[in-house]
């Protein structure tokens, strides 16, 4: 064999050492227990759920409205659970909501009794939409699928669930997530942004 195999042989043999080690360390965060993170993902997602419940509960049944919807348990997932995912950062978070909202809201409108056109229209629209507007966040499809699948009070919202309860839902968990996400030097949320920065600095002490 030629020099020339030779090396390209040694190539690929580094080449695949090195991808060996990176899926050995990605495994290992993936598998690693780490209960300070394990206590921040908890406490997260245990106060933002909590003040929607609370909402709820407290001042919107006598408005017929529902704060609380399933989306938000598949969010808290990302947000608090999986925060370095570009799923879960706010431009995806925020607007994967928004624009999975409109759509399933506008999809109903159309179709409004044909459930087995509407709820697989709601979902796949919203996929491409967030696909080409750079914000796919998958509890998108959730959201889009209560908009035509939900109660009549979701229902009879109409565009309004765009506003409350999915804008104002996602808003207080962004600002949960901002809050517990950013309490210790070992989490920071978003990733890569001043805005972490900032919220290092106003007195969210390392610990």
């Amino acid at each position: 064999m030629d020099a020339t195999g030779k090396q390209k042989r040694k190539r690929i043999g580094q080449r695949i050492k090195r991808n060996a080690r990176i899926s050995k360390y990605v495994i290992y965060k993936e598998t690693l227990i780490d209960f300070k993170e394990q206590f921040w993902s908890f406490t997260g997602a245990l106060f933002g759920i909590g003040l929607i419940a609370l909402i709820q509960s407290s001042y919107l049944p006598e408005l017929e409205n529902i704060l609380l919807t399933g989306s938000f348990g598949a969010a808290s997932v990302l947000i608090f659970g999986s925060i370095q995912s570009p799923f879960a950062q706010p431009r995806n978070f925020i607007g994967g909501q928004i624009v999975s909202a409109i759509i399933g809201v506008s999809i109903f409108k159309f179709f409004p009794d044909i459930i087995w056109i509407t709820a697989p229209l709601a979902v796949a629209t919203s996929i491409i939409v967030m696909q080409f507007t750079k914000t796919l966040h998958p509890p998108g499809g959730a959201t889009a699928l209560i908009a035509v699948i939900g109660t009549e009070k979701i229902k009879s919202l109409g565009y309004l669930y765009v506003l409350s309860p999915v804008l104002s839902g996602t808003l207080i968990l962004f600002v949960i997530a901002l809050i517990f996400n950013n309490m210790t030097k070992h989490r920071k949320y978003p990733t890569n942004s001043r805005l972490t920065r900032v919220f290092k600095s106003k007195g969210l002490k390392r610990k």
